[in-house]
């Protein structure tokens, strides 16, 4: 493995260290103290870190978590300014503020790959793929976030349904249940999250690049038309929530959901703990795929990023790459506490296992097999950039579908405010 400092005893001279590749030139060292920025769903893994190395000093500073990428990123542009302030690690508040912390321009995130090549080869390819950058992985990221199919199996069974595995028998599922059960709904579309579970598992092209500066959005491609005509034809027959799952009336919507493409971690996170569904109704499925695919692939929701400065070196630099080990890979944050499924594949199965012990999940074994499946079948043709798709959407679509405008009308505005959003970034968008 290789480490971040080497040490060189020479003869003549003592010894001395030698920085690791991805330590800038202006790289202090504190001597020990580490400086963690986290959202506060992440502050237990903090927590669990100082229990766990106690002669580690650590400064935690809580961030809002729906901070925007710009709003962060202006406070990197001063400390690059200052030529101090950053962070040692930091849990990035948006998945694509790794676009802009990794770029020329900051280039804040330092690459991994010398110092925990063992850690990244721990995760499935289709997990950490966005990490890699240029060649370099810039991040770890926390959980596995791919979606699956969940469905409710006590009223598809009441009903008669078989649970669809195709997005064609998904919408004429739909269909039937907006027509028969009336109320009841099988997705939704409000939040920024929506654009990765129906565009991205689609391989419509948002967020495409070919280098920092050039980021490919065709929304006339027609695997973003397929999406658009199937979430047209579902809204119009109400059988989707133009809200979203964490709206205010999220939890109330969330008891009357029949199906729907989602996260893994919607189990926990949202099913359990924030729609209060009783136990023993949901379950997973694996993905659903578009017929005319000769390959079966899914999108990403989520699953957090973990960022580590370039600008330490020495002890600093090594506690603050023994914290990076722990976030990703230690079982007493990501199998104890974690609500998702790890990202670091080694510890997936002792997560499923304490799942499996919760009995909260129907076909808890089927649904486990979506589970790691799924991780396997991320599209990789979509990057994380400095405009945020997820943010576009709910500026556009969800503000229109609230206001009864058409989802035709949404998309409109959605596909002419997403070119715009990436050329105010500095972008050539290619078509």
């Amino acid at each position: 493995m290789a480490v971040a400092l080497v040490t060189i005893c020479l003869v003549a001279g003592g010894c001395k260290t030698a920085e690791g590749t991805g330590t800038a030139q202006d790289a202090t060292d504190s001597g020990g103290r580490i400086t963690v920025w986290v959202d506060p769903p992440r502050v237990p893994a903090v927590n669990a870190f100082q229990k766990a190395f106690p002669d580690i000093p650590v400064e935690v500073n809580t961030i809002n978590g729906n901070v925007g990428s710009t709003e962060l990123q202006q406070k990197f542009v001063l400390f690059n300014q200052a030529e101090k302030g950053w962070p040692d690690a930091i849990f990035f508040p948006s998945n694509d503020d790794i676009a802009w912390a990794s770029s020329s321009k900051i280039n804040y995130a330092r690459d991994l790959s010398p110092d925990l090549g063992d850690i990244l080869a721990g995760y499935p390819a289709g997990v950490i793929e966005q990490c890699k950058i240029e060649g370099q992985f810039r991040c770890l990221r926390n959980d596995a976030a791919p979606d699956v199919f969940w469905y409710d199996q006590v009223l598809l069974a009441e009903w008669g349904y078989e649970p669809p595995t195709t997005w064609e028998q998904y919408e004429s599922l739909s269909l039937r249940i907006a027509a028969e059960h009336p109320g009841h709904i099988t997705g939704f579309v409000g939040d920024a999250y929506a654009p990765d579970r129906y565009l991205w598992a689609s391989g419509c092209p948002t967020n495409d690049t070919s280098s920092e500066k050039q980021v490919r959005i065709n929304l006339a491609d027609e695997r973003c038309v397929r999406v658009r005509q199937l979430l047209d034809r579902l809204l119009s027959a109400g059988v989707l929530s133009s809200t979203g799952i964490f709206s205010p009336d999220a939890a109330e919507l969330g008891r009357r959901l029949v199906m729907s493409p989602g996260a893994v971690w919607w189990g926990n996170f949202l099913f359990r703990d924030t729609w209060k569904v009783p136990a023993g109704r949901i379950t997973a499925a694996k993905p659903l795929r578009w017929t005319s695919d000769p390959t079966p692939m899914t999108s990403s929701e989520g699953g957090g990023l973990w960022g580590f400065s370039r600008h330490i070196k020495g002890v600093q630099l090594e506690n603050t790459l023994t914290f990076a080990r722990f976030v990703a890979s230690d079982p007493r944050w990501q199998v104890d506490l974690s609500v998702g499924l790890p990202g670091y594949k080694p510890l997936q199965k002792p997560w499923l296992a304490k799942q499996r012990e919760a009995r909260y999940l129907a076909d808890f074994e089927h649904a486990a097999e979506a589970f790691v499946y799924a991780t396997t079948i991320v599209r990789s043709d979509r990057d994380y950039t400095r405009y945020n798709t997820g943010t576009v959407w709910t500026h556009t679509i969800t503000p229109a579908l609230t206001s009864g405008k058409s989802f035709t009308t949404a998309w409109r505005t959605f596909s002419d405010r997403l070119t715009r959003e990436a050329r105010s970034f500095g972008y050539t968008v290619e078509s």
